[in-house]
């Protein structure tokens, strides 16, 4: 007996000393400790949109409790807007890369051969959700369920109230997309993901879980609970906006509170890994009128879509109790979206097959020692928002010292946060220096042909079929309002091409539209004005009336032009042999002057072989 306690004895040394050699933790050993995993991602929250960088306005207390607890990323830095930065986040690469340097337009979508987050956690053994804001690809193969995700709601595009959205949503009681299907929900937005959310941790609490919950808010319209709206009613030092911004901020704050309070209910604090995060700089915290600020900035210059530090530097904390990553510490090193990806496979102790080689490197080594060896480097961010990447465009060329604006401009950002003194040139080297950085970067992109290639959506195929397309991912420039609900309402005009891959020939059916199926609106009615009231501050207008006449639809053999019936008719049908293949679809409407609209909404059906 006692040489088989010594045996066991022996064993266990050996598996500790293993897990130390291998960099294991508690929880990444056995597949049923691994952690659980949370990223929560705000949108349009910046740097200073929270009590914890010293707002003393704004009323966030769980976020500035979950800060005070974790470490924090004092300089980390996303793209300036919304889609880049998800880009980079999902896939540890730059967002130039993988084809989503914009919000519209079609270069919204992430390229199809890009394994992403999910995917890896997937691979993995973990459930995976997503609950919010996607913002990638509103259809096959770009859609969170064809990526990975395996419990999917959703609204449509980059907002509630966009052109992929459905139509008629305005944050209250609205329908979204559970698992593609659209579904009826009661309450507002924030309030339903995040009980979606809960609903998927405790239905996955004996198995490790990624949840990616990813907030609408609080990004335009400014549409918010009557009860928040009244906690900043009275601010004199807030613009009217801004009363509303917070107080979408604050209902966050209240359902991380719920988020917590759930975990702890679940004894599944200790093991999780929570990420709080942010895409872009502030959209409505931080405004300027007639020489008086407004709002606070954490003296930061430049707001969401500035290539000035305003626009990428945000709020980034992460805590996991059981690896001792918790307690207040700071890293003041330079980390960026990129990095995520890497840095949770290393923590987690993910196994994947990196196909393509990545941008962002692991910080877990910080996490775990303040002191860890970490090399310098040089980042990139820019805002491009364009058909095609233009060099220079927008772009902040960084290291831990310096910041290059545009590639002329030089700040030396740890004496001048606030990028008042341009030093460039008393820094001729350093200048240099940097452009040679951006330069390289450039080169790689060039050698990619990243602007001769195209995301393109997918028609018949078994796992979307119809496909409903909107004027919101139409290539078109200059850009048009027409990735929104609103733009469709005001009939705004513009014609362009939508980028489509016919993956089986067959016969099809396209239908031609100006309002989609579920809105049950012909191509000539009119639409009433929604009412303004406290909670909705930016109602969906009246529709304006063009007497649209005809439909004109060019894919392959068909070429043609067909009238609108009747005043009553919400479509316009097509039909024809199309073979497999790739094409640039041009469908457009027409007015009784001959003036051109897109077919706002599109309809591709495989109807036979």
């Amino acid at each position: 007996m006692k040489l088989l306690f010594q045996f066991i004895a022996c064993w266990i040394l050996i598996l500790i000393a293993a897990g130390q050699v291998l960099g294991w933790s508690g929880s990444q050993m056995p597949q049923d400790q691994k952690p659980n995993v949370i990223v929560i991602i705000t949108d349009d929250q910046g740097y200073g949109d929270l009590g914890f960088h010293g707002n003393p306005i704004i009323q966030t207390p769980y976020m500035d409790k979950f800060f005070e607890e974790s470490v924090e990323a004092t300089n980390f830095h996303v793209s300036p807007t919304c889609t880049p930065t998800r880009g980079a986040l999902m896939t540890g690469r730059y967002t130039n890369r993988v084809g989503t340097w914009h919000t519209i337009g079609g270069r919204s979508l992430l390229f199809e051969d890009e394994t992403i987050l999910p995917q890896i956690f997937a691979q993995n053994g973990y459930a995976t959700g997503m609950f919010g804001k996607w913002h990638l690809g509103d259809n096959y193969p770009f859609r969170p369920g064809d990526r990975g995700f395996q419990q999917v709601v959703r609204h449509g595009g980059g907002g509630v109230t966009q052109a992929p959205d459905y139509w008629g949503n305005d944050y209250f009681d609205d329908t979204y997309w559970f698992n593609g299907e659209p579904r009826e929900t009661e309450g507002y937005v924030t309030d339903v993901f995040f009980e979606e959310s809960l609903k998927f941790i405790e239905e996955n609490r004996e198995r490790p879980f990624f949840a990616y919950i990813s907030t609408n808010a609080p990004h335009a319209p400014f549409h918010v609970p009557e009860e928040y709206y009244n906690l900043y009613k009275g601010e004199d030092q807030l613009l009217e906006r801004q009363k509303r911004f917070y107080g979408m901020i604050t209902n966050i704050d209240d359902n991380l509170g719920r988020l917590e309070q759930k975990l702890q209910e679940l004894k599944l604090a200790e093991n999780t890994i929570v990420i709080y995060m942010t895409d872009n700089g502030t959209a409505a915290g931080f405004s300027q009128r007639e020489g008086k600020d407004y709002g606070y900035n954490a003296d930061l210059r430049g707001t969401k879509g500035s290539e000035y530090e305003g626009g990428h530097r945000v709020p980034f904390a992460i805590r996991w109790p059981d690896a001792g990553i918790e307690g207040g510490k700071e890293l003041p090193h330079l980390l960026a979206h990129i990095d995520v990806l890497p840095t949770l496979a290393d923590l987690a102790g993910l196994t994947y097959v990196e196909t393509k080689e990545l941008d962002g490197r692991s910080f877990a080594p910080l996490l775990h020692d303040e002191d860890a060896t970490w090399d310098s480097r040089t980042l990139i961010v820019d805002s491009q928002r364009t058909e095609n990447l233009v060099k220079w465009r927008r772009s902040a060329v960084m290291d831990d010292t310096w910041r290059l604006i545009n590639g002329q401009e030089l700040y030396h950002i740890k004496d001048d946060i606030s990028q008042h003194n341009d030093v460039a040139s008393e820094h001729p080297e350093v200048v240099n220096r940097l452009r040679e950085s951006y330069n390289k970067w450039w080169t790689s992109l060039a050698e990619q042909g990243v602007n001769e290639r195209y995301a393109y959506i997918k028609a018949g195929t078994r796992y979307e079929n119809p496909v409903r397309l909107s004027s919101h991912d139409m290539h078109i420039y200059p850009y048009k309002y027409v990735w929104h609900q609103n733009g469709v309402l005001e009939g705004v005009r513009g014609k362009g091409k939508l980028k489509i891959e016919i993956a089986d020939e067959g016969t099809y059916r396209i239908s031609l539209r100006r309002y989609p199926r579920e809105s049950g609106l012909a191509f000539n009615e009119q639409v009433a004005a929604r009412k303004e009231s406290v909670e909705i501050s930016n109602p969906m207008p009246a529709s304006q009336q063009h007497n649209l006449t005809h439909a004109s639809l060019y894919i392959a053999g068909i070429s043609e032009t067909k009238p609108i019936p009747s005043d009553n008719a919400e479509a316009v049908h097509f039909e024809g042999y199309i073979p497999a293949g790739k094409y640039d679809v041009t469908a457009f409407l027409e007015d009784e002057q001959g003036r051109v609209y897109p077919s706002y909404y599109t309809y591709i059906e495989r109807i036979s072989d």
